[in-house]
Order: structure tokens, then sequence, then C-alpha cells
């Protein structure tokens, strides 16, 4: 159990918000979205609109044990992902640039 707990903490992460701005940041620096996903939850359909997203970009979801379910290049500004095949739960998804790097995550609860 306490490896399952450990798996999780590494893909959860909280990020604090500047209340003047409204827009996440650590430390001083300022992260702009990229990514915007609903509903949250979701029972049938997830969907993801990217601003400014560059088209080299991954969406990756991973189940809540860390194994990726999903890969999808952005393509478009809009993606919707069916989850027909998804359990109840909670899900992370990173946005990956080329190289591999995180360029946002975040979660999403998957109800039935």
């Amino acid at each position: 159990m306490k490896k399952y707990y450990l798996l999780a903490c590494l893909f959860f992460c909280t990020i604090a918000v500047n209340a003047n701005t409204a827009e996440p940041f650590v430390g001083d620096v300022i992260f702009i979205k990229v990514a915007r996903f609903y509903p949250n939850p979701a029972s049938s359909v997830i969907n993801f609109e990217f601003k400014n997203a560059d088209k080299a970009y991954t969406l990756q979801v991973y189940n809540f044990l860390g194994k990726k379910l999903i890969s999808v290049p952005v393509n478009n500004t809009k993606i919707t992902l069916p989850l027909e095949s998804f359990f109840r739960g909670l899900y992370v998804f990173q946005l990956r640039d080329a190289s591999g790097n995180i360029v946002e995550s975040g979660k999403f609860q998957v109800i039935r």
C-alpha cells in the first residue's frame, strides 16, 4: 500500500495561485496555462482545449498507479477523449513537448 501512495504522490503536485492575478506561480516564476479541460468530473468524455499549443506537444493520460493509458499528439486546438474504457477514479494528464519535458500537468476525475 505504501508503494502505491508514494507513486501517486510523485504524479500529483499542488501549485499555488496568486490572488491578485489568479495565475499559478512557483516562487517568482509565472506559468501560463496551455490546457483547459472539462467537464471535471467527467463520465463519458473529457475535452482538452489548447491555447498557444505547439504542434510538437503530446497529451498523455496516466491512471492513479502511474500506468500510461493514452498518448495523443496535439494536432488541433481541441481534443475529445472517450472514457468508456476508463474506470471510476482519478487520472493525471501531462502535456509534453518534443523533448519529453512536461509543459503542464493536472488531474481529472472519472465518475460512473
